[in-house]
């Protein structure tokens, strides 16, 4: 009979004490030398677990009670929060936030990265971590026999309905409030994904901050949007500053909420917002920072890594819709935007032209294929910005930029494990990073934004 090499044994509960927070926001512990990891646990607590699950190398469980209570942990303001799924850090208090998720940084770029000698500055806090988020995308269903609209259950598919979110600005709660009431009255079924049958799926709220502008995306798996005059009238009647209605047709059986067809049913096809001194024209599929305010911040610190002065030929790879390259085409000679995704393309020419901004040119493609391309036709950029997806970038990508020899790198990032990855693999191409800045974009969640500085060796 094999010997049982783990200590822990599921459905039993243990003490353990925890030692750091995991890149979810969970609690690392270790019994036995074993790890453990806790939902809502905090580093420097004692507390017991039941064990749910237990893997070769680890085990997880769920917090059965606190021994020793962490000076830092607090009451979360959301009644919900210990059974949805959208924040994972409101139990601790807002300053610690910033200090565990710099910590995050620390621990990926020296266990993964394997770089030591690196400034990793204090995260740069938001002005107001509640209430910030401009974009919600909720999941309409049945949950307990009522119509349910809101966050997905921590670790599954079930909705909380979630009446008021603590992180959204309140027209996106007000649109979820009173889709759930229209769909519950007119008695519009709701879509089910194990079975593939139902009308709709998704609500999708675009907000404006500087503008109060406000865009509702409904996504239908049928092709027609079911009482689609009493919907409109009930929307912009509870919403008054709604200027857009889209309606999305997805009946893929999928987790990608948005499908291929799009139709503007009321208002106009966009919203406007406003990042600094620039007015952005946001689509129903623009990518735009949930957090403008914060946006704003994190813009401006990529600027500052990039030391332009007025001359430089910047790259701006993964440039989406145009946000950062706007910024930096402020202080530079020239910037070349890059970005695979046509419609954020065709939307960054748009913001480019509106805000009068001449010194850029956009180019449809994947990175890998352009840049070499642009440098064979004798373009040679001093600084290359990248922001690419959470995956980070392909080798290759990073090989491309070394090549090109541009004097400074600046890497913008929204995982610090795919971050510390990418920064090795560059210190192996002759690029060593000086300095670190984590942002708070997303307050009461464990995602941290970061700003790196490579310079050339």
């Amino acid at each position: 009979m094999e010997k049982q090499l783990q200590p822990v044994i599921r459905n039993n509960t243990y003490t353990v004490e925890i030692v750091s927070l995991g890149h979810s926001g969970e609690g690392v512990g270790k019994y036995e030398g074993f790890t453990i990891f806790v939902p809502h646990a905090l580093p420097g607590e004692t507390v017991e677990v039941k064990i749910t699950e237990v893997k070769k190398n680890y085990a997880k469980g769920n917090l059965q009670n606190v021994k020793v209570t962490a000076p830092f942990r607090s009451v979360p303001q959301c009644p919900i929060y210990y059974q949805c799924g959208g924040c994972q850090l409101q139990h601790v208090e807002y300053d610690q936030q910033l200090v565990l998720k710099r910590q995050m940084v620390v621990d990926a770029v020296t266990r993964i990265g394997k770089i030591a000698d690196v400034t990793i500055h204090p995260t740069l806090g938001a002005a107001e971590p509640w209430y910030y988020r401009n974009k919600m995308q909720f999941p309409i269903g049945i949950t307990k026999g009522q119509v349910a609209v809101g966050c997905f259950a921590q670790g599954s598919h079930q909705i909380i309905n979630t009446k008021h979110c603590y992180i959204q600005h309140s027209d996106n709660d007000r649109i979820a409030q009173t889709l759930q009431q229209v769909v519950t009255e007119l008695g519009i079924s709701t879509y089910d994904e194990r079975t593939g049958q139902g009308e709709m799926r998704h609500v999708i709220g675009r907000v404006g901050i500087a503008t109060g502008e406000v865009m509702v995306i409904l996504v239908t798996a049928t092709p027609d949007l079911p009482n689609k005059a009493v919907l409109i009238q009930r929307l912009i009647q509870k919403v008054p500053n709604i200027v857009s209605i889209i309606h999305n047709v997805n009946n893929r059986q999928t987790n990608v909420i948005l499908g291929h067809q799009m139709k503007t049913v009321w208002g106009r096809d966009t919203i406007t917002d406003r990042l600094g001194k620039f007015t952005f024209h946001i689509s129903a599929r623009s990518f735009f920072q949930v957090n403008t305010k914060q946006a704003e911040v994190l813009y401006n610190k990529a600027v500052e890594y990039a030391g332009l002065t007025g001359k430089q030929t910047v790259i701006d790879a993964y440039c989406g819709t145009g946000t950062i390259t706007l910024f930096l085409a402020e202080k530079a000679a020239k910037v070349y935007g890059i970005e695979i995704v046509e419609p954020a393309i065709r939307d960054a020419k748009v913001n480019a032209e509106i805000n009068q901004v001449t010194n850029v040119e956009f180019t449809v493609g994947n990175v890998v294929d352009v840049m070499p391309r642009m440098f064979k036709q004798g373009l040679r950029p001093d600084t290359i910005v990248v922001d690419p997806p959470r995956a980070g970038c392909e080798k290759q990508v990073l090989e491309t930029f070394a090549a090109m020899k541009p004097s400074r790198i600046v890497y913008v990032s929204c995982n610090p494990a795919s971050l510390a990855r990418d920064l090795a693999v560059l210190e192996e191409l002759g690029y060593a990073t000086k300095e670190i800045q984590p942002v708070d974009m997303f307050s009461q969640t464990y995602h941290v934004e970061s700003v790196a500085l490579i310079q050339r060796k």
